[in-house]
């Protein structure tokens, strides 16, 4: 069973219906019993990263979440779930932490693009992990975000997408992968990407 986190902000049951798609029994969960119970952990996420912090953190399952992360069971952060990785965010009047599993920070796009980053964008790979198996370089995937993810490591970065300047579009490293665009949404590859997160779960 692939968990995915319910702290009331994401696509839940897109995702879920991505991953029943492509053959895995995926559950929207909210207990720390079903989470540690899992063969994989999602952690989707759209809006406010403030919100979804204290989210978590109301819940009682932060810990939960980073203890299941260092333990070494497949982790997938879609969108929120990424930035939230990081140390700390920009956005808002001050920095919020983050679960600070990787050192860097979530800032929002500047110059003269549109905000929010919506629609369409490429990923050009500088690593593949796993879950990115079959997926072509230059492959499509549906963005929504005004902000992207600075990681004070760069070999953790698995994708670069162009928005006026070069982001980090996903990463990945050991049992961790996470993404900035909505693999849900993004038709073949998006259920590539499940799919091939799905079999890392078994």
């Amino acid at each position: 069973m692939i968990a995915i986190i319910d702290y009331g902000m994401g696509n839940l049951r897109s995702v879920q219906k991505g991953f029943e798609k492509v053959g895995f029994d995926a559950r929207i969960v909210t207990a720390k019993t079903d989470i540690e119970a899992a063969a994989g952990v999602v952690l989707p996420g759209v809006g406010a990263f403030s919100a979804a912090m204290k989210n978590l953190e109301e819940a009682g399952i932060v810990e939960t979440i980073i203890d299941q992360i260092k333990a070494g069971k497949p982790f997938l952060g879609i969108c929120l779930g990424l930035q939230m990785l990081f140390s700390y965010s920009e956005e808002g009047t001050v920095r919020t932490p983050g679960l600070d599993l990787f050192p860097g920070a979530v800032v929002r796009f500047t110059g003269d693009m549109k905000v929010p980053h919506m629609g369409w964008n490429q990923l050009l790979f500088r690593n593949r992990g796993e879950a990115a198996d079959g997926i072509p370089d230059g492959s499509f995937f549906y963005f929504v975000h005004s902000f992207y993810v600075v990681p004070e490591d760069p070999t953790i970065t698995m994708t670069m997408t162009n928005y006026g300047y070069d982001f980090v579009s996903s990463i990945t490293k050991d049992n961790i992968t996470a993404v900035q665009f909505h693999p849900e949404k993004s038709q073949r590859m998006g259920l590539k990407l499940l799919e091939n997160f799905g079999r890392l779960a078994k």
